[in-house]
């Protein structure tokens, strides 16, 4: 009965997530904009990470919300010529984008020991000072998030950036004046191994512009000109995630940015806690509103058939472990008498683990990174109960004790993705209490399950199952 109603729980979950996915396919294509705007906004992309496809994913959704808030400039993308064709196309004639096609600047820095390999190629976006037939470039990383239109940035002066560290500024946006006399001193800079920090980008451009922080805050004039030399930027053009939620307080302080308009959010964290992998939420409550950028401009067309393939075969693993449970079970107590009970017991203790880890593990893996996170964290959770019927129907385990870990990861979604927390402090106390209480029921159902295998198997092996005979009941029998 238990499996039955789990079986059909299965079946409505699937449903709720084709209809989710239904509406969330693909976005409407962008018509080409005709002529050149005066000011551009750039991102440049390359090849060669393990996350290029996210990236390229990433760019699409930041241009796109581009568009869709009517922004009076172009959209152009700096990118490397091994960058696929495909993904140019899509760019150019879906997007609307401007495609500016490099070669790979090379990175004299490779050899400092704090260099990082991820930031080998960022020195590409030096290239958005050879963008002379604009007067003003907002260069961006693609994990911006806009919330509303930042057109007054074009009327910055030669180089403006906002400092979201205290002593150096952030180069995830910032304005510049295209100059070819400014890049190819730059390429000299580089030929000569100007002193660099962190080997990357942003090290290289605090180094050449050393002087910004004492530099006057922006304010954009009201009658529209541009302003000449460097500014600071105020904080409100890359807040950061961590510290910034939508109802206008941070996540941990419970500030509001104070100076300039709360116009672009960025996610300078760590590499795999970008908005757009699907498990950065609930941790990153913003991720969800970059996904919902991305549903209403992009799509999920790419990911859809790949969630709905995995979600029917986990039901058919449900289904058939059910029906092969006499089976199964025979595969893993059929034994021998010259089988030690003692080595028996060893072996499947560590089968038991394993197929506990492979119930919590396998399914992240497999699920297309960049699906949306109610898609994904719904599909996952549907894999880890499909693997751990597996585990529950081979070795006779308890359904409690294997699905402890299930229900204590809806959990903790759950109180993550709860929305009324006063403040972040609130928000981290909660997840802190949730895990300090279910961790020893976790650890408990673990240890009851352990004992009652131990107890099965000293059970199998002096009552064996109706139907099985082997050489020491036959010898039994003869004594």
């Amino acid at each position: 009965m238990e499996e039955r109603r789990r079986f059909v729980w299965s079946v409505l979950m699937v449903l709720l997530l084709a209809m989710i996915a239904w509406g969330a396919v693909e976005g409407d294509a962008v018509p080409a904009v005709e002529g050149r705007k005066r000011n551009a906004y750039a991102a440049m992309m390359y090849m060669g990470t393990p996350r290029d496809y996210e990236f390229y994913v990433a760019t699409r959704v930041m241009m796109r919300s581009l568009v869709k808030l009517k922004v009076d400039a172009d959209l152009v993308v700096i990118a490397s010529v091994d960058v696929p064709i495909e993904w140019v196309q899509t760019l150019r004639k879906e997007d609307g984008v401007k495609v500016v096609a490099v070669e790979n600047l090379k990175n004299p820095y490779e050899q400092q020991k704090n260099f990082n390999v991820r930031f080998k190629l960022t020195l590409n976006k030096l290239y958005a000072w050879s963008l002379v037939d604009y007067d003003r470039v907002v260069m961006l990383d693609s994990d911006n998030l806009f919330l509303q239109k930042t057109d007054e940035l074009f009327q910055c002066g030669q180089f403006c950036a906002v400092f979201i560290n205290p002593c150096i500024f952030h180069t995830g946006l910032f304005v510049l004046q295209p100059s070819r006399d400014v890049f190819n001193d730059m390429l000299h800079e580089l030929e000569v191994v100007r002193s660099n920090p962190d080997g990357a980008d942003q090290g290289f451009l605090a180094s050449y512009f050393p002087d910004l922080l004492d530099k006057p805050m922006f304010h954009p004039p009201v009658n529209g000109t541009k302003l000449d030399g460097t500014y600071r930027l105020p904080l409100g053009y890359q807040m950061d995630a961590s510290y910034y939620c939508k109802h206008g307080y941070d996540l941990k302080l419970r500030w509001s940015i104070p100076c300039g308009p709360n116009s672009v959010i960025t996610f300078p964290s760590a590499p795999w806690l970008k908005p757009w992998y699907w498990w950065s939420w609930p941790v990153l409550p913003l991720g969800l509103s970059w996904h919902e950028q991305r549903r209403e401009n992009v799509g999920y067309g790419a990911e859809l058939p790949v969630m709905l393939i995995q979600a029917a075969v986990y039901l058919g693993i449900i289904a058939v472990t059910r029906l092969a449970r006499p089976n199964l079970s025979k595969l893993c107590y059929n034994r021998r008498p010259e089988k030690s009970l003692l080595f028996l017991h060893s072996i499947l203790k560590v089968a038991v683990a394993w197929s506990l880890i492979a119930t919590y593990t396998v399914p992240f893996f497999l699920i297309p990174r960049t699906v949306h996170p109610v898609l994904g964290w719904s599909v996952y959770l549907l894999g880890a109960a499909a693997l751990a019927s597996i585990a529950i129907n081979s070795f006779l385990l308890s359904p409690l004790s294997v699905l402890t870990p299930w229900f204590g990861i809806l959990g903790a979604l759950g109180v993550m993705a709860f929305p009324w927390y006063s403040d972040g402090v609130v928000r981290a106390l909660a997840v802190f209490a949730y895990s300090f209480c279910c961790a020893p029921v976790v650890w408990i159902q673990l240890v009851r399950m352990m004992g009652s295998l131990h107890m099965l198997l000293e059970r199998e092996a002096f009552f064996p199952r109706l139907g099985e005979t082997t050489l020491m009941s036959e010898f039994n029998k003869l004594y």
